[in-house]
């Protein structure tokens, strides 16, 4: 499998926020991410970091 997790940054620390994300869509206020079973969450956030070879992709809030 080549799907990566989804981490939300909390100060510090790496919260993980979804497994196995397939889609990311952008959007003007953030961002959809639909996972390889077709579950879809919507975050105020941008993407921070991006590391495809370790299937991790870093979201840092947007709204706060």
């Amino acid at each position: 499998m080549c799907e990566a997790n989804a981490y939300l940054k909390d100060g510090d620390n790496e919260v993980l926020f979804m497994e196995s994300v397939d889609i990311i869509e952008p959007y003007e206020n953030g961002l959809k991410l639909m996972d390889i079973f077709g579950k879809q969450m919507f975050i105020q956030a941008k993407i921070k970091d991006m590391t495809l070879l370790n299937h991790r992709i870093i979201l840092e809030r947007t709204d706060i």
